[in-house]
């Protein structure tokens, strides 16, 4: 018999014959009876729950479609929440009968659909989550389930193979009219703009594979031998021995969520801490048999390596930055301060005025002679959610999101990255992209979907204030403005100018975020505790000055 996942189906890799493999039986299996021990952040999340004013309850599928955030409360849900989770419904993608994800956008303004009729990997997370939380685990199981088959098939860019452990980036459902059935077609960034493959999508797939397991309980599904390799697969991928003398992985532009070029490629700190954490939700689930041994050994040194990395290379602070603002360049041996030579003179000007005496962030990027000081949400908000940031680090993040508010918040949270590029710089970084021009879109636009990241982070360091704060800005407008995909303009104050309406993870991101407040015993299904072994010797202070 062929090796499960392994038939070769093309480049538009299909699953029409795919469909009746022994992979799918696992939906008919039983679910398992666990009594779960509940992870610190869970009990410290839902015993922080009674002075938030929230109550827990028993999960379960709500009756009449009612989402189950409503019953758990005492108080009035926001009219928004109706109608979010009815669009969330509208974008759900069937396959054979059952529900495999959601569109990336149901804009029923616009004839021009472009690729937003799939059904992506790092879109469907948000969308995930919120049925998890709402006690709808099958969609999530299906998306799973059926990625996974995607990983298994052949996967080319013109004449050169891509590792097997690549991702789909996105999936359609097309019907076959002349077989009479339907069939799913991947893309692995063959049709992506620039070409090219997303290196998250494996390290999201992860991530929410322990969300399902922690949310529901049932361990069946990642022990099952096809889960175990598609995690051995992904990370093969980044555990590979090669040339690399960092433990941060090494990425082309246009590979995560900016997925076009703006500069962020080399070490991005968003793929590094997806990285991070995708390599501590799979030493959760790896079973210590066969090659999972060997797999957690690597996985485990390379935490190690990484989390020291990270912490003391890529961290800034008030301190650090008066620090590299003296560094000395040009240096040789081991005893080198200025590992990476960076040049003083490369500072941006407006670093200096942004950093605040109380506050940091991890910058980012980090390579040789390069430092890239802006600031990136996604990459420090999944930094806390992962204890990546130590305790410290975490609440220094959280300083500097109420310090600078305007510039990082704005009016319509969050910014993606800050500050934009423009002038010269916008012309020789972007190629003159004429869809990322200042304050809009990649580069420096307001993106609705990162609510649910920074409502995660603010539970996680206990300051969920933050968090109503800006939902409290989102559902001022964005019901208003038909839920688009981002916003432009220096406060986020525009709907951006080829903004998607009705763009679902903008939607699934607010219903997160809700529920988080809700209920933040949820936090446990995305958010890790502190590794004590992991936690290097820092010997300056975290956030500077320590008042």
């Amino acid at each position: 018999m062929e090796p499960l996942g392994l038939r070769a189906v093309g480049s538009h890799c299909s699953l029409s014959e795919m469909d009746d493999l022994d992979l799918t039986r696992a939906l008919d299996k039983p679910r398992l009876k666990i009594e779960r021990k509940r992870s610190f952040d869970e009990r410290s999340m839902s015993e922080l729950s009674a002075g938030y004013g929230m109550h827990d309850s028993p999960r379960g599928r709500s009756v009449l479609d009612t989402p189950l955030s409503y019953a758990r409360n005492s108080f009035e849900p926001h009219p928004m929440m109706a109608e979010a989770w009815e669009a969330l419904r509208r974008s759900m993608v069937f396959f054979r009968g059952h529900p495999v994800g959601t569109l990336a956008a149901v804009d029923n303004t616009t004839d021009e659909v472009l690729n937003y009729d799939q059904v992506f990997v790092r879109d469907f997370v948000p969308s995930a989550l919120a049925f998890l939380m709402n006690g709808e685990s099958d969609i999530v199981k299906h998306f799973l389930l059926k990625t996974l088959q995607l990983q298994g098939s052949e996967k080319r860019v013109d004449r050169f193979k891509l590792g097997e452990g690549v991702m789909p980036a996105s999936f359609k459902v097309r019907h076959d009219a002349t077989r009479g059935m339907d069939h799913l077609v991947a893309d692995f960034g063959e049709t992506a703009i620039g070409r090219v493959a997303p290196v998250d999508s494996g390290f999201w797939w992860i991530i929410l594979l322990r969300a399902y397991t922690k949310s529901t309980g049932d361990l069946t599904l990642s022990e099952t031998p096809e889960c175990q390799k598609g995690m051995k697969l992904i990370l093969s991928l980044c555990l590979a021995e090669g040339f690399d003398t960092f433990p941060t992985l090494l990425c082309a532009d246009g590979c995560s969520m900016i997925d076009r070029r703006m500069g962020v490629y080399g070490y991005p700190i968003e793929i590094q801490a997806l990285f991070y954490m995708a390599l501590r939700c799979a030493l959760s689930m790896m079973k210590p048999d066969g090659d999972g041994r060997e797999f957690i050994e690597k996985i485990t040194k390379r935490l190690h390596a990484l989390s020291f990395h990270m912490r003391n290379y890529f961290w800034l602070d008030y301190q650090q930055l008066n620090d590299i603002y003296r560094y000395k360049t040009e240096e040789y041996s081991h005893t080198a301060v200025n590992k990476f030579n960076v040049m003083p003179d490369s500072i941006p000007e407006w670093v200096f005025d942004f950093m605040p005496l109380r506050g940091g962030y991890f910058v980012g990027n980090v390579g040789p002679a390069h430092m890239d000081f802006r600031w990136f949400a996604l990459g420090n908000c999944v930094s806390i959610m992962s204890s990546l940031a130590t305790p410290d680090q975490s609440m220094a993040i959280m300083d500097l999101l109420e310090h600078r508010w305007d510039e990082l918040v704005g009016e319509m949270p969050l910014k993606i990255c800050y500050p934009c590029l423009e002038g010269h710089e916008w012309r020789i970084v972007t190629g003159c992209d004429p869809k990322n021009t200042r304050w809009s879109y990649h580069n420096g636009g307001s993106w609705p979907v990162l609510l649910w990241q920074l409502t995660a982070a603010c539970i996680k360091t206990g300051r969920p204030q933050i968090a109503r704060r800006a939902v409290d800005l989102i559902e001022s407008r964005l019901h208003r403005d038909c839920w688009p995909e981002y916003y432009d303009g220096k406060l986020g104050r525009y709907v951006g100018k080829q903004a998607r309406k009705y763009q679902t993870w903008s939607i699934a991101g607010y219903l997160v975020a809700k529920m988080l407040l809700e209920d933040p015993s949820h936090i446990g299904m995305i958010s890790l505790e502190e590794d004590k072994l992991m936690k290097p010797v820092i010997k300056r202070s975290a956030s500077w000055p320590q008042l």
